[in-house]
């Protein structure tokens, strides 16, 4: 399956987003809906999304107690959403709760594992108390994750080769830290153009501001899927 693009939401509310998800209708599938969104809104902001035709991406990083976080991933799956995060710091027990209740309630949902957010360099992660690289700790977490069942990993596409040489090939990639070779870096500190997350192996690119911030947010989409071939 060649790669996909998943839009960022960054919005209070699906009305902010909404009339360039409806000029985006057939150019893109996936809708990341994060934490802005669903604390504002709630589940019905997934269920709008949903309803405009897109795939949901529901990233709310989970991060609990091992009971905590399979209940919330049991009430994520009576929502419309195809994809939902948690934090691989939780640990392996937490991870395997979260998987089982995937496995019972929505097995066709993809749960995905965030290693090191692509906001933190080494000086930050080192500040936290880990030692190592970025990208040590993000192959540790990510072994950590495909051991514990998780199909999938969220990682800066900085670290989409390391973790390829370690990983099952079936476990998805999901990349945000995606910026065209023209467009600011923003807050991103581990960025890669389009072309070069997908030579690297990423399964999914994650872009918002490139897109949303375009004058014509269509052309901008489309030369980011030219530019990847899909």
């Amino acid at each position: 399956m060649p790669c996909e693009l998943i839009l960022v939401l960054d919005a209070q509310s699906p009305r902010e987003v909404a009339p360039v998800l409806r000029q985006l209708q057939g150019t893109v599938r996936w809708a990341k809906l994060g934490l802005e969104m669903f604390t504002a809104c709630g589940p019905d902001a997934v269920r709008e999304i949903a309803d405009l035709g897109f795939s949901v991406f529901l990233d709310l990083k989970l991060h609990d107690i091992p009971n905590t976080v399979a209940k919330a991933v049991e009430s994520a799956s009576r929502l419309p959403v195809g994809m939902l995060t948690l934090h691989t710091g939780g640990g392996r027990e937490m991870m395997e709760w979260a998987v089982k209740a995937q496995r019972q309630h929505a097995p066709d949902l993809l749960l995905l594992g965030v290693t090191v957010l692509t906001s933190m360099s080494a000086p930050a992660l080192a500040a936290t108390g880990v030692a190592g690289t970025p990208e040590e700790q993000v192959v540790r977490l990510g072994r950590l994750a495909a051991d514990a069942g998780l199909r999938g990993l969220v990682c800066s596409p900085l670290e989409i080769a390391p973790l390829r040489a370690v990983l099952p090939a079936e476990v998805k990639l999901v990349t945000p830290g995606i910026r065209p070779r023209d467009a600011r870096a923003d807050d991103q500190t581990r960025v890669m153009t389009p072309a070069e997350a997908v030579r690297a192996g990423s399964n999914y690119l994650v872009v918002g501001r490139p897109i949303f911030k375009a004058p014509d947010p269509v052309a901008a989409a489309r030369a980011i899927l030219a530019e990847v071939g899909a």
